[in-house]
């Protein structure tokens, strides 16, 4: 009996487990991040109905960026705490590429200067429709969509930090 024929078929059968290792790693990093996105909206809805508190960031009273903020937060991910700081992390996104946990930033007014001064976290998104969360001055914590005219006009762009 030759040792070749045997070796050889360790060698292939070892290189096919590592390419199928490889190839799965990939898609379990894919499933964690789609994981903890997921977690980090589920976590934002829990504050549905919360009143708007400037700088505030628990249940009594939280802005936009608070609520991002602890949502990111509470599982592990540190962001800046105010949109416009967040705004400069991550990566841009086309809107029609937005996935849960991505964030969108909006220009509302030209109070404070200007620029970025409002963000959201992508509930919900189809390619055509996004919804997402945040907190308005008025409502609170609520879900809104992003083909409403306000938001379409005050949106400026998408970042994904996942």
């Amino acid at each position: 009996m030759t040792i070749k024929p045997y070796c050889n078929y360790l060698i292939r059968t070892s290189a096919l487990f590592l390419i199928i290792s490889l190839a799965s790693c990939g898609i379990s990093k894919r499933l964690a991040k789609e994981n903890k996105a997921q977690q980090i909206t589920t976590y934002a809805k829990s504050f549905l109905g919360t009143s708007y508190r400037y700088g505030g960031t628990t249940s009594s009273g939280m802005d936009c960026s608070g609520l991002v903020y602890r949502s990111f937060y509470r599982h592990g991910i540190e962001l800046s705490r105010t949109s416009k700081a967040m705004s400069k992390r991550g990566k841009k996104t086309k809107l029609r590429k937005v996935k849960i946990g991505d964030l969108l930033f909006f220009k509302t007014s030209n109070k404070w200067g200007g620029g970025i001064n409002h963000v959201g976290l992508v509930i919900k998104a189809d390619g055509r429709h996004t919804k997402f969360i945040h907190s308005t001055t008025s409502q609170g914590v609520v879900v809104s969509n992003l083909s409403q005219k306000y938001w379409r006009k005050s949106f400026k762009f998408a970042k994904r930090v996942l």
